[in-house]
């Protein structure tokens, strides 16, 4: 059975601790009375063992499998995470994602004009290689980069929500 103590400073007594230790540990909840105000001397030695900080208070646990132990080497480590994030920015390794989907989108804008520019430009030497009418030649081409391009365009588009249709030109336009 556990050993009950009714006063807060025979629990310090006894833990080797202040008074005003165990008045602030029960203020921010890291200790707490029994149902009927008493305290559970080990439940309060385990509790404060738990949450205390190694480098402040001999009852805390010294291994790293401790609740503050796993949050100080979580915090420590957001932090060197941090710093390198920091450090590749002013090296010039990072971009913000409005830039780089700006940069994406013209580069994606002047491959598209060259190619539909393409036909236009070689359509009279393929004629004249193979005996065929320009125009003719330069509509075909121009149809097969339209359906290239609008391929390309489904494989990146986002997947439509339920109702939404995708507005997306006639491959002849």
């Amino acid at each position: 059975m556990p050993e009950r103590i009714a006063s807060a400073r025979e629990v310090a007594r006894r833990l080797g601790l202040s008074h005003t230790a165990i008045q602030k540990a029960e203020q921010v909840g890291r200790i707490t009375r029994e149902h009927d105000g008493a305290w559970d001397l080990e439940r309060v030695r385990r509790d404060l063992a738990a949450t205390a900080d190694p480098s402040r208070s001999r009852l805390a646990q010294q291994s790293e499998t401790s609740p503050l132990a796993r949050l100080t080497i979580a915090r420590l480590a957001l932090g060197v995470e941090a710093q390198r994030l920091a450090l590749d920015q002013a090296k010039g390794k990072l971009i913000d994602m409005p830039s780089a989907n700006a940069r994406i989108d013209e580069v994606a804008g002047a491959m598209r004009d060259a190619l539909l520019n393409w036909p236009a430009r070689v359509s009279g030497q393929i004629a004249a290689e193979i005996g065929r009418d320009p125009h003719l030649v330069q509509t075909l081409l121009h149809e097969q980069i339209t359906a290239l391009l609008a391929e390309i365009a489904d494989r990146f588009d986002p997947p439509q929500g339920e109702g939404e249709v995708a507005m997306r030109p006639p491959a002849g336009a």
